[in-house]
């Protein structure tokens, strides 16, 4: 499958190394193609292209990008190369500003999920894998042999099933809660200053949310 992947940092390099080595033909978009020379050099068969060129590459696109430039990058992507495609969007609206702990940008009554959907509306936006750290994301079954949760969100039933059935077959996850429409997208996101406390307090990322019922 063709994958585009929109953003050059830990989670896009993450998402391209795992997928290369399922046979994927990934490309990842940046602004600035120098930041990947070394990243290419150790993982080869990773193509390196504009954000349009990248979103013209993927059947299906994930958004890697910051969240407070996520919606510039796909401005660049385009709408053309994203119209009809499934957008996995994991970016979450976190404000560095005033230092860390970072505080949320977007939050209570809108998400950065509902902001993307609504300026691509002919996207099939699904919000997932904003919950937890880059090697977790591809690789689940480093932690309680992958038995912990993850969340979709997204209007589109048929792209949050193919989403999910993705994620399954290509990363492990064996625990998918669909939350329901784009604007559950606010309850993920809003996960995020409770994630950055527990890294703190657990002094490592490579934690994850079981949800027990």
């Amino acid at each position: 499958m063709n994958i585009g992947i929109l953003g050059s940092g830990m989670v896009g390099q993450a998402l391209a190394t795992k997928l290369v080595s399922l046979g994927h033909s990934v490309m990842i978009g940046t602004r600035d193609s120098s930041k990947l020379a070394e990243f290419t050099q150790t993982v080869p068969g990773v193509a390196v292209g504009s954000f349009a060129a990248t979103a013209a590459h993927g059947e299906i696109v994930f958004n890697a990008t910051a969240g407070d430039a996520s919606l510039a990058a796909l401005e660049q992507a385009g709408t053309e190369n994203l119209r009809g495609k499934i957008l996995i969007d994991m970016a979450n609206p976190l404000d560095f500003s005033q230092g860390m702990p970072p505080s949320l940008s977007i939050a209570n009554t809108d998400s950065l999920g509902e902001q993307i959907q609504r300026a691509f509306p002919e996207t099939r936006v699904v919000k997932t894998l904003n919950t937890l750290a880059a090697p977790l994301m591809v690789d689940p079954g480093q932690l309680a042999d992958g038995n912990h949760h993850i969340f979709v969100s997204g209007n589109d039933a048929e792209a949050k099933a193919q989403v999910s059935a993705f994620l399954q077959a290509e990363f492990g996850w064996k625990e998918i809660i669909d939350l329901g429409d784009i604007t559950t997208a606010r309850g993920t996101e809003m996960l995020l200053p409770v994630w950055v406390r527990l890294w703190g307090a657990l002094g490592t990322p490579m934690f994850n949310f079981k949800i027990v019922r």
